[in-house]
């Protein structure tokens, strides 16, 4: 990917003291030397008597938004002692939350969006419940979810790929994948590793016309063979030496699991593809299955020609009137 000039961080409740979404998202500016933009959206309905009313009340909370964003920069601003930190700070009425982000991501040529995870648990991925999910599943733009607090310090990046690109998977997608992790792990001064499952024979399991145990364990080595030449031609170019290459024969969500979990990763990097028809609501049977196990950040890349469904004009808050009771 391109270089990472622009991060956007989303902020749901501007407040005095910085989120780990917040501060993560600032360390990655100053390492990177990009600029950052604190961005709220102002979501919630407004009441009022009159028209001159409402637009007042727009104004005034618009304002109140601004005036926390920019206490919030000006504290982040001493917060480095190494490079400084370009950083703005936006406040807009659009609604929902997740459409208001990728819009003004979109809008200001954003290279990177930070989010911080919801408390609240992903229970059932096919409702898309929750902000988080919803803006991994649309973004064109990379998503950093933070679940963990703290600053990254030579962190573990792991990139999870497939060159075998099963489920149509984008051949692009896994470039753009380490290419992102790789510019991370660069400027925090990390350690990139990648991982890498492929489909093998199961042992013992011989049904009728299946082959016999030795016919197995052959094309078994040939699989795994296979799988390591496709591997390695994956990850020329890439500083990840062979001890930092992980190829595992067992499900993709398993091996990514357990490998970060082995590692102490930081950040996982995975690729989310779009897909036609009922799939069209899944990010991904991986992606699904890993986004609440994994304990550490994980930053979500779509394919370079994916196309977000989100339309570019913002939703303005309504006049709503305010009723009045009398006595």
């Amino acid at each position: 990917m391109s270089a990472i000039r622009r991060i956007i961080v989303a902020i749901k409740e501007p407040e005095a003291r910085p989120s780990a979404a917040v501060i993560k998202a600032a360390q990655l500016a100053r390492a990177l030397g990009a600029k950052l933009e604190l961005f709220h959206a102002l979501t919630w309905p407004l009441y009022a008597t009159s028209d001159p009313e409402f637009q007042e009340l727009q104004s005034q909370e618009r304002a109140r938004a601004i005036g926390r964003l920019e206490k919030l920069a000006g504290r982040l601003k001493g917060r480095g002692r190494q490079r400084s930190l370009q950083i703005s700070v936006a406040a807009v009425w659009d609604a929902p939350g997740y459409e208001a982000i990728i819009r003004r991501a979109t809008a200001t040529h954003a290279d990177l969006i930070v989010a911080g995870r919801k408390g609240e648990r992903h229970v059932v991925s096919a409702l898309l419940r929750f902000t988080d999910w919803e803006l991994l599943r649309n973004s064109p733009v990379p998503v950093l979810l933070v679940k963990r607090g703290g600053v990254y310090h030579r962190p573990v990046i792991l990139a999870a790929v497939d060159p075998s690109h099963s489920l149509d998977k984008p051949a692009r997608l896994d470039g753009a994948i380490l290419g992102v992790s790789d510019r991370l792990s660069r400027a925090l001064g990390g350690r990139l590793h990648a991982v890498h499952a492929y489909a093998w024979l199961p042992n013992g399991m011989h049904p009728t016309g299946a082959p016999d145990a030795e016919t197995a364990a052959a094309l078994n080595r040939k699989l795994e063979a296979a799988a390591f030449k496709r591997y390695d031609r994956l990850l020329d170019g890439y500083d990840i030496p062979k001890t930092r290459r992980h190829l595992l024969a067992i499900p993709a969500a398993d091996a990514i699991e357990d490998v970060a979990i082995h590692l102490r990763a930081d950040i996982v990097a995975l690729g989310a593809i779009s897909r036609s028809g009922w799939q069209r609501l899944l990010i991904g049977n991986t992606a699904e299955a890993v986004l609440d196990p994994l304990p550490c950040d994980l930053l979500i890349v779509k394919p370079p020609h994916f196309r977000t469904r989100i339309p570019r004009r913002p939703t303005l808050p309504r006049y709503r009137a305010a009723i009045l009771f009398t006595p």
